[in-house]
């Protein structure tokens, strides 16, 4: 596919806003894959693209919370490996899926997503009881392997999934479910990323390009809570996704006035 200075000048603004956000509570791909797709990318090399530069951005949040001691390791280890398992099964899965058909997904899916991550304002637990040990690494495998697969496959709002189950169900507290959310993340971006690398769907000088940016943004979000983010974010992400649903409704009217 072909580079034009147009998709850079689209792509790294909002992949950096979308590393900002994501570092926060998670749901910057609900920013940067529409950012791919209105810049022109086919609906698999933008979430195959997408994976390079949000991979690298999320390890330098996901180092921020190990080296402040946010991370669960026990039960990070089961994550890690069932992550590992579920993010490579999920873009196995969207490899089969035709690219007309994944954008009609990703028309349905992102509104649906963003409404529910944009509804949802407090993460943390609602009940202050603790569970057992053995419990806890139930909740974490069956959820990072779902979580996984579905982060493999697509991918916006993942991490904000993974931390409303580790603080909800799991009953760790925030900065920790933050802190194994952005590392199970990562592992199911990287076995995702050598899927889609293998299949040769990413862009790597555009996603290579956008993870400098990505990388920007993940080291300000981690360390910064802005006073009225929230709102800000909210209305990002809407934009975004209105751009990127009038480009796919055009692309769609161009299609049908092909067939006729």
């Amino acid at each position: 596919m072909e580079l034009t200075y147009t998709m850079f000048l689209i792509v790294c603004p909002l992949v950096f806003l979308a590393g900002f956000v994501d570092a926060i509570g998670g749901g910057g791909g609900l920013i940067s894959i529409p950012a791919y797709l209105i810049a022109g990318l086919p609906a698999h090399m933008a979430v195959g693209t997408n994976k390079l530069s949000s991979g690298l951005g999320t390890l330098v949040s996901t180092y921020r919370y190990c080296k402040n001691k946010y991370i669960d390791y026990r039960l990070a280890v089961i994550g890690v490996i069932t992550a590992l398992v579920g993010g490579s099964l999920g873009a196995r899965c969207t490899l089969f899926v035709n690219d007309v058909v994944f954008e009609v997904l990703l028309l349905i899916l992102l509104p649906l997503i963003a409404m529910y991550i944009l509804l949802k304002k407090n993460l943390e637990p609602t009940q202050t009881t603790s569970i057992s040990r053995k419990k806890q690494y139930i909740i974490v495998s069956i959820a990072t392997f779902l979580l996984g697969m579905y982060d493999g496959f697509y991918g916006p709002g993942s991490g904000t999934f993974l931390i409303l189950v580790y603080t909800g169900m799991a009953k760790m507290n925030i900065l920790t479910a933050e802190g194994n959310a952005k590392l199970v993340n990562v592992t199911a971006n990287i076995s995702s990323l050598v899927v889609f690398l293998i299949n040769g769907v990413v862009l790597i000088p555009l996603g290579l390009a956008a993870a400098v940016f990505s990388i920007a943004g993940h080291y300000l979000g981690a360390g910064i809570v802005m006073k009225n983010g929230n709102k800000v974010v909210r209305v990002v992400i809407l934009s975004v996704i209105a751009v990127l649903f009038i480009k796919v409704i055009y692309n769609a009217l161009g299609h049908f006035g092909d067939l006729l």
